[in-house]
């Protein structure tokens, strides 16, 4: 009796431990979908390479919500008040997409720029953040040449003017 109660107690042991592990099993190829909302971009940053002083970039980052549940924008911060962002104002459903679009004045600004915007939404993975980057240069100066003249040598003086658009020149005797 004490023979057949342990072999059926063995058997049962063995019959939850195998199914515990057939019902941990899953395909390697298996996706899920993360519980509620989940923002995804297309690209996290976005090189302008160089851009003249003065030039307003503008670039639209593109995401997708990859959760469960509607995707919902609150606020977009920005790393500088030279940085101003747009983005999709109505939830964004699950499986769709939205942007953001990103203008950056690079008026007053030079050298290397890296400018930050961060998304707060309702996304699961919390606030996600995208980069605007590259070099700002000065616009060139107009390059102003002299010729030595005969009026010149006589000890006569020119007096130059440049504005940002032209060049005036005017002669005393």
């Amino acid at each position: 009796m004490k023979k057949a109660f342990v072999l059926a107690l063995s058997l049962a042991c063995a019959g939850f431990a195998a199914q515990a592990q057939t019902a941990a099993v899953k395909p390697a190829n298996a996706q899920v979908k993360p519980a509620g909302p989940q923002i995804q971009f297309d690209e996290m940053k976005y090189d302008f390479g160089t851009a003249k002083q003065g030039e307003v970039v503008k670039h639209v980052f593109k995401f997708k919500n990859v959760g469960t549940q509607p995707l919902v924008i609150s606020n977009i911060g920005v790393s500088c008040g030279c940085t101003t962002p747009e983005w999709t104002k109505e939830p964004v459903m699950p499986g769709k997409t939205g942007s953001i679009t990103a203008n950056f004045n690079t008026a007053g600004k030079m050298g290397m720029q890296n400018k930050v915007l961060t998304v707060e939404s309702n996304s699961a993975a919390g606030n996600a953040m995208v980069s605007v980057v590259g070099e700002v240069k000065e616009n060139a100066a107009p390059t102003v040449s002299a010729e030595k003249t005969e009026s010149a040598a006589a000890g006569e003086k020119t007096k130059m003017k440049m504005d940002d658009s032209k060049m005036k020149a005017k002669k005393k005797s």
